[in-house]
């Protein structure tokens, strides 16, 4: 198999965690992109964010991926940490419905500083805590067709759904760039380098594509 360097991608999306604190973002992030979870609970100080490329089509897709704590005091880096982003993962804990209920909020929140067309999955972490659940999927289900979301129910612990979830996010995406190359007479089977392609209006990069040049 020919190895690929880190750097050898086509598009690079940035991908959103958000969510109240200590629904499991990060345990979210390590499993997708390190295949590890950790046991302590610690909340998340400031931003970190992590990358893994995945194959969508016959393109390499690589996802950069932000995690921020929930908490109140943190807020002050809203702005920078929605800027460009072009998928977001909105998780809720299914055993506490309070982490629910704010679900709203943040979907508020996203919307004010992300561009229309951002692709939104509400994901239900903690499915394997199935006597403690608090959230029945049925709720979580109508709500995100309500609001016109995608929506998975994970278990970060036992890996259940978190690649789907992830995965999902990033194929509907790419389908939203694909056809926005499409329609403004680009070919996406052969990206120029560097071309930057936003997925609505917004001034932010979203969406970088790069031809893979020099490759043998």
């Amino acid at each position: 198999m020919a190895y690929r360097a880190d750097d050898d991608y086509d598009y690079l999306f940035k991908v959103v965690l958000i969510g109240d604190s200590g629904v499991g973002k990060s345990n979210l992030l390590s499993r997708f992109t390190r295949n590890e979870f950790s046991l302590e609970s610690k909340s998340t100080i400031g931003v970190e964010f992590a990358t893994r490329s995945i194959h969508v089509d016959d393109k390499v897709v690589k996802a950069q991926i932000w995690d921020t704590a929930g908490q109140e005091r943190y807020r002050a880096i809203t702005s920078a940490y929605y800027r460009g982003a072009v998928g977001a993962l909105v998780v809720y804990d299914v055993t506490r419905h309070v982490t629910f209920e704010n679900v709203e909020r943040w979907l508020r929140e996203l919307k004010d500083h992300t561009d229309a067309n951002i692709v939104i999955m509400l994901v239900g972490n903690k499915a394997d805590l199935r006597h403690l659940r608090a959230v029945p999927t049925e709720d979580a289900k109508a709500f995100a067709e309500k609001e016109n979301t995608f929506f998975m129910e994970t278990s970060a612990l036992e890996a259940m759904n978190v690649e789907d979830a992830f995965t999902e996010v990033l194929t509907n995406i790419y389908r939203v760039v694909s056809k926005k190359a499409l329609d403004i007479g680009d070919d996406p089977a052969a990206p120029p380098k560097g071309q930057t392609i936003n997925v609505g209006g917004k001034d932010d990069v979203s969406a970088v594509k790069k031809s893979t040049c020099c490759s043998s």
